[in-house]
């Protein structure tokens, strides 16, 4: 068993497991000699637990808090919206940007731009998919957009969403249906919804002979909720069309891989639950499909079968992308199991109490679907979520986000891995006293 000193030290640098090949790479990120085996001993300390013993293991999960710089004060419960990632992360990216900014054309060209290599065949093995299948994008709106305003489309094929699809996405829809004359059909659902079946049932009526592709998130991101796409990629798949997964609040989040999934695309952003630096996510694109997917910038004509035809964007920094690595890492030194084990608990602190608290309190995220995460959005009749938002931000520097969106009001609350239990008691408390005085009194 490691000792206490040397666990914190190790994950206070952030360093985990699978940073070795990195280390040792001569233009990559430079980690102390001890660094590796201080990630081998978090992963023992971590192992002789199971992720339900360690979720209240204050000692483990402060020592992943230390890993990020946060502002006293302030409570972070927007991870939906974007993570700050964890110090080590940073350094890296602004170290390869200061380095690459010497000389670009060499640095940054010739040294740097190689290494999004690496990242990618880490990134497809979290994903369970082959390196040629998976682009490196800048966010998941960009690699879903890739995905909708690549597919071969024409006047009068329909396409078939829901009305809780990210509103950015309903606007790529939406400008595809104003410019080539296809028929974008909303289907409404009921968030939390009645049942699986329920969902599919919805979505499979809304199939025509003219339905050409489908697109869903994994989670909704205002809710949380998990949607039965392993089912809805079965029916699309017995019919032969594409399914375009929005994984921007699923990759990391939640166990998340190709084959569970069963679908044709998938977009996610690593600047959320991944904990990388803004500006990075992946595009997800079935080998077969490579080809008669166009990219979003054009692309040499010999690109026509290469993943990477996606990525031709233009000059664009390394540094972002090649950090990459080190949130992979620290996501892996973790592990899945063990992340959304504390992230549910986390949630279920503040909202099974507050939900049990007035009848005025309604929480819209189905808190025992075992696939829902630390995303939850809640309401409070009688009090606006704009001004609870802002209320809570200058009363007590919490930031939440609020929302106004088909038909589903509230705030969403969202902790991750550098939350404390202290933290949620605070928002707890907070909305207690909004609840039972009313923002102007409390």
């Amino acid at each position: 068993m490691p000792s206490r000193r040397a666990f914190l030290l190790e994950l206070g640098s952030g360093v985990g497991a699978g940073l070795a090949a990195v280390a040792a790479r001569s233009l990559a990120p430079r980690f102390a000699p001890q660094a590796l085996r201080r990630a081998h001993e978090a992963g023992v300390y971590a192992a002789s637990r199971s992720p339900a013993a360690l979720t209240a293991d204050e000692t483990y999960w402060g020592a992943i808090r230390a890993a990020f710089e946060r502002p006293p004060g302030v409570i972070y419960l927007n991870s939906a919206g974007c993570s700050p990632a964890p110090r080590h992360v940073l350094d890296t990216m602004v170290r390869d940007l200061r380095y690459g900014n010497l000389a670009p054309v060499e640095y940054m060209w010739h040294d740097q731009e190689p290494r999004i290599e690496a990242v990618r065949r880490g990134l497809a093995a979290e994903f369970g998919c082959a390196p040629e299948e998976l682009a490196i994008t800048r966010n998941a709106s960009e690699a879903n957009e890739i995905a909708i305003l690549g597919l071969d489309l024409h006047a009068g094929d329909e396409v078939v969403v829901t009305t809780h699809n990210y509103d950015r996405m309903l606007a790529a829809w939406d400008q595809r249906a104003a410019r080539d004359g296809i028929r974008v059909v909303r289907v409404p659902l009921d968030l939390p919804p009645a049942s699986d079946g329920d969902v599919v049932d919805r979505i499979t009526s809304a199939i025509t002979p003219r339905t050409r592709a489908i697109e869903l998130p994994q989670l909704t991101n205002w809710t949380g909720q998990p949607l039965p796409i392993p089912a809805i990629a079965a029916q699309a798949r017995a019919r032969g069309i594409p399914l375009l997964v929005d994984g921007a609040q699923g990759f990391a989040h939640i166990p998340t891989s190709r084959d569970a999934l069963g679908c044709d695309y998938y977009g996610a952003s690593l600047h959320k639950w991944l904990l990388a630096p803004v500006g990075t996510g992946f595009l997800y694109v079935r080998r077969d499909r490579i080809a008669q997917l166009w990219p979003l910038m054009p692309a040499p004509a010999a690109m026509r079968d290469d993943v990477r035809k996606f990525e031709e964007i233009g000059t664009h920094p390394a540094a972002n992308h090649n950090a990459i690595a080190g949130a992979l890492a620290f996501h892996r030194s973790i592990g899945i199991e063990r992340k959304l084990a504390r992230l549910r608990a986390l949630r279920d602190r503040w909202a099974r109490p507050l939900a049990a608290e007035s009848d005025r309190v309604h929480v819209r995220t189905a808190l025992d679907d075992p696939r829902s995460g630390a995303l939850a959005l809640v309401s409070i009749d009688g009090i606006d979520p704009l001004r609870l938002h802002d209320w809570l931000w200058s009363r007590y520097r919490i930031i939440t986000s609020p929302t106004a969106f088909a038909g589903v009001s509230g705030i969403r609350v969202t902790p991750n891995v550098f939350t404390s239990p202290d933290e949620i008691d605070t928002f707890s408390d907070a909305v207690r006293r909004a609840l039972r005085r009313g923002l102007s009194a409390a």
